[in-house]
């Protein structure tokens, strides 16, 4: 009997999603900073074993839209709650509860649920048996696991219990696929992770990156992108003094770049100013944000 389904992660902004779905993978495929709303985009993962094929999709943090590109990202949340035949409802084991299962209720999931309690550490063992009792209360998930995506504890009890909801079912992609996003995508993704790295306040949030040329010579492979901000202000603190902060986001964005790809990158960065680009149908697609 071969088990394969659609596993899909849903919670609030910084509950530890993306750390999530990288553990799981053993590979890092989504993003991460300290920031809310690093996730834009649905990215999906796969695990494929002996027996079994998992199809992980990360999703943007539940939030009210204020813009276009946040109705984008909440498109790609409804679009997975729609497909999952597993919603593992991830939250912080600091997290008013109350609040989260609230929100968790108002998904109307039609699919089974497991609720996934993430930050373990940060609760000794009583506060973890009261937390535990209040969430069996809620009675609408299938199964509670308490983890630490960040230490990869409980991640062999978390699969467990999805391998047990996954329908029987031949595979949806061949063995060795990983992801059904490009490589063009996950270096763009690199890049605007530096930047909610070394940017704080409004910085990250107004930015986008375009990766405009990828071509792969012989001993290295050339990339071109652009990083895409709302005013002439933010552009100049993306330079930097000298040039100084870009250098640095391409320093540290080639690095990983070059661990990506398991070879040599010539990364060029440069910047464009497009108002109002969050609000703009146009400029949306373009950024694989529609």
């Amino acid at each position: 009997m071969h088990r394969a389904g659609f596993v899909n992660i849903f919670g609030k902004p910084n509950a530890g999603k993306s750390t999530l779905l990288n553990a799981l993978l053993g590979e890092k495929l989504a993003i991460v900073s300290p920031k809310v709303q690093t996730t834009r985009h649905r990215i999906t993962g796969i695990v494929t074993e002996p027996g079994y094929q998992v199809v992980f999709s990360d999703t943007p943090g539940i939030i009210d839209p204020k813009y276009k590109m946040h109705e984008k990202m909440m498109g790609a949340v409804k679009s997975a709650l729609e497909d999952a035949d597993v919603a593992l409802l991830l939250m912080d084991a600091k997290d008013d509860t109350e609040d989260t299962l609230a929100l968790f209720s108002s998904l109307k999931l039609k699919a089974t649920s497991i609720l996934v309690v993430n930050k373990m550490d940060t609760l000794e063992k009583p506060a973890q048996e009261a937390l535990r009792e209040r969430l069996e209360k809620w009675g609408k998930a299938k199964a509670i696991v308490f983890i630490s995506a960040l230490q990869k504890k409980g991640l062999d009890e978390l699969m467990k219990a999805i391998l047990q909801q996954l329908p029987e079912s031949e595979p949806f992609y061949p063995e060795d696929t990983l992801t059904d996003r490009s490589t063009r995508f996950f270096v763009a993704e690199l890049i605007r992770e530096k930047i909610f790295h070394l940017f704080d306040e409004e910085i990250p949030y107004h930015t986008a990156v375009l990766v405009t040329q990828f071509q792969e010579k012989n001993t290295l492979t050339k990339i071109s992108a652009e990083i895409i901000v709302t005013r002439e202000t933010q552009k100049g603190i993306i330079l930097g003094e000298k040039g100084k902060s870009i250098r640095e986001i391409g320093s540290q964005a080639r690095a990983d770049i070059e661990k990506f790809l398991d070879r040599k990158v010539f990364l060029e960065l440069h910047v464009k100013v497009r108002g109002k680009w969050r609000d703009n149908d146009t400029y949306l697609r373009e950024y694989g944000l529609v």
